[in-house]
C-alpha cells in the first residue's frame, strides 16, 4: 500500500508538470522565435533503514528544443532572423544580459531599439539607441544603420552593432520570462562572424499538431494515474474492513 501511494502521487505530480509544459508550448505556437520547452523526470529514492523500494520522480522543465523554426519573409526593415545557433542579446527586466531568438525589432518613444517582448537590444556598449525620426535599417552583419530623411542622398551610417552571441561551448537555460541565460552566471561571447537575414522572421519551432496529440496523451495518462489513487483508497478500506472482521 505504501509503495502504491508513492507511485500514484509521483505519477499525478509528474503529469501536472507535463501538462503545464505542453500548455505553455501550445500557447506560444505563434510566438516569434519561441523555443519549445522540454521536460525531464528524475527518480528520487527515499532512503531509510529498510529496503529502498520507494522512489518518486521529480518532473521539471529541463530546457528547450533548439531546432530552427520556419523562416517567413516580412519585408520589414527591422525584422531579422538569426542564422545558425546565434542568439540576440537583450536586456532582461532585472537589467542583466539575456538571450533570445525573437527578432521582430522596433523603436520605442525614446529611441531605444527593442524586440517584440519590449526587451532593449544590446549592442557594443549596452542598449542600442537611435536618433528619433531617422530611418533605421539592419545590415547583414547586424550593424544598425541610420539615415537622415532630410539628406536622402547620403548613405546610411552605422551607429552600433547587434550583439549576436554564440552559445557554443556554454550551458544555457531558459527562464520563466522566456529568455535564455548562462547557467551559473556570466555572458555569452559575441560572434564577430554572425549574420542575420533582414526582412525575415523565424517562427516558433512548436509543432502545433504534435503538441495537440501530446496534450490528449497527457490528459489520458493523468486520468489513469488519478484512478490509481482511487484504487489505493479502495484497497486500504478493504484491508481495514478485513481487520475489523478478524478482530
Amino acid at each position: 500500500m505504501d509503495r502504491l501511494i508513492y507511485t500514484a502521487f509521483s505519477g499525478v505530480s509528474g503529469s501536472m508538470v507535463r501538462q503545464r509544459v505542453i500548455a505553455s508550448n501550445m500557447a506560444n505556437a505563434q510566438t516569434i522565435g519561441f523555443r519549445a520547452e522540454t521536460i525531464t523526470s528524475t527518480p528520487m529514492t527515499l532512503k531509510g533503514p529498510s529496503v529502498e523500494a520507494r522512489a518518486m520522480t521529480d518532473g521539471e522543465v529541463h530546457g528547450a528544443s533548439m531546432k530552427a523554426g520556419t523562416m517567413i519573409e516580412t519585408g520589414n526593415a527591422l525584422d531579422i532572423a538569426l542564422t545558425g545557433d546565434d542568439m540576440l542579446a537583450v536586456q532582461a527586466q532585472d537589467g542583466e544580459e539575456a538571450y533570445t531568438r525573437r527578432g521582430d525589432l522596433s523603436i520605442d518613444a525614446t529611441g531605444v531599439l527593442q524586440n517584440g517582448d519590449g526587451r532593449p537590444v544590446i549592442g557594443n556598449a549596452g542598449p542600442i539607441t537611435v536618433p528619433l525620426g531617422s530611418k533605421v535599417t539592419i545590415g547583414p552583419d547586424g550593424s544598425v544603420l541610420v539615415a537622415n530623411p532630410e539628406t536622402p542622398d547620403l548613405p546610411p551610417q552605422p551607429v552600433d552593432k547587434l550583439k549576436l552571441a554564440s552559445p557554443a561551448g556554454s550551458k544555457i537555460a531558459k527562464g520563466l520570462d522566456g529568455l535564455f541565460r548562462v547557467i551559473g552566471g556570466g555572458v555569452l561571447p559575441d560572434n564577430a562572424d554572425g549574420k542575420v537575414q533582414t526582412g525575415t522572421l523565424e517562427q516558433s519551432n512548436v509543432d502545433a499538431t504534435q503538441v495537440l496529440v501530446d496534450m490528449v496523451e497527457a490528459q489520458r495518462l493523468f486520468d489513469m494515474r488519478t484512478k490509481l489513487v482511487g484504487t489505493a483508497k479502495d484497497i486500504d478500506e478493504g484491508g481495514a474492513a478485513l481487520m475489523r472482521i478478524t478482530s
